[in-house]
């Protein structure tokens, strides 16, 4: 089978090298000569164009650009493909999506896979990525039965855990998970460099190990992604953001009051509650 891959970054990359080893014949698209060559090179594509209509011969694609992208690249692809192609994207935010692109294509399954670095670009792209991660499908009711078991399939060789959910729910329940960690991350690291004792701030650069390393990580990187996820499920994260700030402000509340035995109590809640979203970390 020829699969196609729309955006050559750190997931496209990553989806070709694994896709390749499960013997398919991957096919990829990047605005860059460079990135195409590179991509090649790196062993991620079997052949790379800046031109699109290359596509054409493919029978699945990825759209594997950023968020704001999907939908006016979408727009380009069909142009150049049958009817018949499926595509699918890997959008962190699917409604908007979804609603755009399934009216304009029969054969059309929104996808999320829950997989990611704080690297960018094919340089980042590596094997194995998406093995033992989340991988979200969210079908319509009008999706055709085979344009679902042909994504399937394909997301059972990456070795990735498939889920089903409609678009909606999953952007509902990504703004706790995975949006809002990541403004949570990014106020972290602005709090921290608020300190306006220069002194005070370079021992804490110098003292900072694994817990600020941990916490900080998705709120350093890549900007246009977290800008993405803001602007493209609004709704959602602010909902999760104010739900954030509420529960900050009970506990600076029981800490202003000493209430020691409640904050205790508080953690130990908290304690009992991380295995059920990170069981085994």
């Amino acid at each position: 089978m020829n699969i196609g891959i729309l955006g050559l970054g750190l997931i496209g990359g990553s989806l070709g090298l694994d896709l390749r080893s499960q013997g398919y014949h991957v096919l990829g698209v990047s605005r860059r000569e460079s990135t195409c060559e590179r991509a090649v090179a790196l062993g991620s594509v079997d052949e790379a164009s800046v031109d699109i209509s290359l596509l054409a011969k493919a029978e699945v694609v990825f759209i594997c650009t950023p968020i704001g992208l999907i939908i006016p690249t979408f727009k380009q692809l069909i142009a150049h493909l049958p009817s018949n192609t499926v595509i699918t994207d890997v959008g962190s935010v699917k409604a908007p999506i979804v609603n755009a692109i399934a009216p304009l294509w029969a054969n059309f399954i929104g996808g999320h896979p829950m997989a990611g670095t704080a690297d960018s670009g094919i340089e980042a792209a590596m094997r194995n990525l998406f093995k033992n991660k989340p991988y979200v499908l969210t079908p319509l009711a009008s999706t055709p039965t085979a344009t679902m078991t042909v994504v399937e399939k394909i997301v059972r060789d990456l070795g990735a855990t498939l889920h089903h959910c409609s678009p909606e729910d999953h952007d509902r329940a990504v703004s706790w998970i995975s949006h809002l960690p990541v403004m949570v991350s990014a106020s972290l690291i602005a709090a921290c460099m608020s300190e306006t004792d220069q002194n005070l701030l370079q021992l804490a650069q110098k003292f900072a190990s694994s817990g600020f390393r941990d916490t900080s990580r998705v709120g350093g990187g890549n900007p246009e992604l977290g800008v993405m996820m803001a602007r493209y499920n609004r709704t959602a994260l602010l909902n999760s953001l104010q739900q954030y700030r509420h529960n900050l402000d009970k506990l600076m509340n029981l800490i202003e009051q000493e209430d020691w035995a409640a904050l205790e109590q508080q953690l130990q809640s908290n304690q009992k509650a991380r295995p059920e979203f990170v069981d085994g970390c």
